[in-house]
């Protein structure tokens, strides 16, 4: 199981930070992945991170302002936002190495 949390209504220029915890994997077995979904868009991978931290890579249009992290101590993978602008509101989900392991999603907005 996946349970993402940290999305909520912020400003253009604004930061927010989303968690994706996991449950009943072994979280390092896997590289981990944060997608979104715009209304009316088909979901797309924002990144990912391998198993251990060492690699990620990004869209094109979030980096240098979005950051992904993991803690497998804590089994959790984070989703740093900074700069946001509206164009990032979506649903944003969290995936288990392009498995069948989703969570639920969270929705970011970004508005004025």
């Amino acid at each position: 199981q996946l349970v993402e949390s940290g999305g909520g209504l912020v400003q253009p220029g604004g930061s927010l930070t989303l968690s994706c915890e996991t449950f009943g994997l072994t979280f390092v077995d896997y590289d981990m992945r944060w997608y979104r979904q715009a209304p009316g868009m088909t979901r797309i991978l924002v990144g990912r991170i391998s198993p251990f931290g060492s690699g990620t890579d990004y869209l094109e249009s979030v980096k240098g302002r979005f950051t992904i992290s993991r803690d497998n101590a804590k089994n959790t993978m984070y989703l740093q936002m900074n700069n946001l602008r509206p164009e990032d509101t979506a649903v944003y989900s969290c995936n288990a190495g392009g498995t069948g392991y989703w969570g639920q999603g969270t929705q970011v907005t970004v508005s004025s």
